[in-house]
């Protein structure tokens, strides 16, 4: 694995500097600006193993902190924050990589505070999205209003989700993806919870799903 570069990514006045890890191999064809979820940070093993396998397969990655991380507080920031954050983040992306083609998203809240950023305003140069377990709502709580922005979103957009995700009710989630038309495509990891754990009676690892995980960004990518 290319070794990790890393950053300081000034914001804006409100939330300051943030870190970043790029990871970025001989060869790259593409960047993921990947954010992580609400309760850890970039520097998690699922992230990690991402960049790793993404890496492997010529993607580059940027990963980052939210503020609220940097600050090592448990409450996520306002969408407002997050969503300048990410803004601040691809235009380091394009500036350290300047050529590289661009996608971002990244785990749950990262996400979703990806494509708020993408509906207010599209991410220069970015050309698609790439969810890793989109939190539609809370567990117990099924309601499709988080989506409601991604009407404004534009490029192509990747879900790629476990079909035993407590944050996105499949009843509500395939609705929401046909209604985005030919803009997203859902692909379901069998048996995966929102972290793509599987039981142990499904007879499939981690790293099996994380193989299938890599090769569905991998392809979409392609195609996009």
């Amino acid at each position: 694995m290319a070794a990790s570069v890393e950053l300081r990514i000034a914001v804006d006045e409100r939330a300051g500097d943030v870190s970043g890890l790029l990871v970025r191999p001989d060869g790259a064809r593409l960047l993921y600006v990947l954010a992580h979820g609400a309760g850890a940070g970039m520097r998690h093993p699922f992230l990690e193993t991402v960049a790793r396998q993404l890496d492997g397969r010529g993607i580059a990655t940027l990963r980052y902190q939210f503020p609220y991380m940097e600050r090592r507080a448990s409450r996520p920031d306002p969408p407002a924050v997050a969503a300048a954050t990410v803004r601040a983040v691809v235009a380091e992306a394009a500036r350290v990589a300047p050529g590289l083609p661009l996608v971002a998203g990244g785990k749950s809240f990262g996400g979703r505070m990806t494509s708020t950023a993408q509906a207010e305003e599209p991410l220069p140069g970015v050309r698609g999205l790439v969810f890793l377990g989109f939190p539609l709502h809370p567990p117990g709580r099924p309601d499709d209003k988080r989506a409601e922005h991604l009407a404004q979103v534009r490029i192509p957009m990747l879900f790629l989700q476990g079909d035993r995700d407590e944050f996105a009710d499949l009843k509500l989630l395939k609705p929401v993806v046909k209604r985005l038309g030919d803009r997203a495509t859902l692909h379901l990891v069998e048996g995966g919870d929102h972290s793509f754990h599987v039981l142990k009676r499904s007879g499939r690892t981690d790293a099996d799903v994380m193989g299938e995980l890599v090769q569905a960004m991998v392809d979409f990518t392609n195609l996009h």
